[in-house]
């Protein structure tokens, strides 16, 4: 607990992970490119960070957790990055989901000045960010995972050393594998269901408990049957994971059919707009061939 924490990028999955270290009793130094986004965590106890450098400077253990490998790269490696400001010894933790190769290359720069680094994706949407309940899986060496491990166990309840520095990124493309093959499959049946002219909230209830159950099903179901499309991640987010997905596919020569058609989708629900509604938005795709709308 007496190592001091850097938190770089707010968003609505980093807002609630470095409010849960500030109530886990961390000091929490904080920097966010949108500003604003930096106050209702300085009103909570939180220190504010001139730059990712500053924040690095001042702290023994820096979070990232920002949309993209190119956003990634920008706060480490950029102008007044974290890695202009870190010292020897430090920890920066990567819970960004990016490409596993970026991650190896950005560990070996941050490496060469004797700072050691982890990725620490993660999963269980804003709701699992700000009740403290997400899933991190995690590349890198193990004593510094045991280092971190009250971080971790501040903000997530399922933590896994998946194995060496990028593992933990390609852990969580598997994840994002599953979560859009389980989107589409819901809105596949609830478009079915529709057309069936069932009841959708006695239909829920009969098969979310059962064998075809989900987080997905029993989280994003009822909101698409309210026409709820509240982010608790975003289409934008999700097709960048899935465009991950694509290209690490490709890289290692493995189909990745339910992906695909996803990715397809998505690009027709950005092309209309529709980026920042919530990842189960994709329904509106299905909605779009079929003529018909659930709810």
């Amino acid at each position: 607990m007496n190592e001091r924490v850097g938190f770089v990028g707010l968003g609505i999955m980093g807002q609630g992970m470095a409010r849960n270290l500030l109530k886990a009793g961390y000091n929490v130094r904080v920097w966010n490119r949108t500003s604003s986004r930096m106050d209702p965590l300085i009103e909570a106890g939180a220190a504010a960070g001139a730059s990712p450098a500053d924040v690095a400077a001042n702290c023994d253990i820096i979070a990232v957790c920002v949309s993209d490998t190119p956003d990634v790269e920008e706060v480490i490696l950029g102008e007044n990055g974290i890695l202009s400001g870190v010292q020897a010894g430090a920890l920066v933790i990567d819970f960004s989901t990016i490409s596993p190769q970026a991650t190896i290359d950005i560990a070996d720069r941050l490496g060469a000045k004797g700072v050691k680094m982890l990725d620490a994706p993660v999963s269980g949407g804003s709701e699992g960010a700000v009740n403290g309940t997400l899933s991190i899986m995690i590349g890198g060496d193990e004593d510094q995972v045991e280092r971190a491990r009250g971080l971790f166990e501040a903000m997530g309840n399922t933590i896994t050393h998946v194995g060496k520095q990028g593992a933990g990124q390609t852990v969580k493309l598997v994840n994002q594998i599953l979560v859009v093959g389980n989107c589409l499959a819901m809105c596949e049946a609830l478009i079915f269901a529709q057309a069936g002219g069932v009841d959708l909230e006695r239909c829920l209830n009969a098969v979310t408990g059962g064998a075809a159950g989900s987080w997905m099903l029993a989280n994003r179901g009822p909101q698409i049957i309210d026409r709820d499309w509240r982010p608790g991640f975003t289409i934008n987010l999700q097709q960048k994971d899935v465009r991950l997905i694509m290209q690490e596919a490709d890289a290692l020569g493995v189909p990745v059919l339910l992906s695909g058609q996803v990715f397809s989708l998505y690009r027709t629900l950005q092309q209309a707009g529709l980026g920042e509604e919530g990842n189960h938005a994709l329904v509106k795709a299905l909605e779009n061939l079929s003529g018909l709308q659930v709810g």
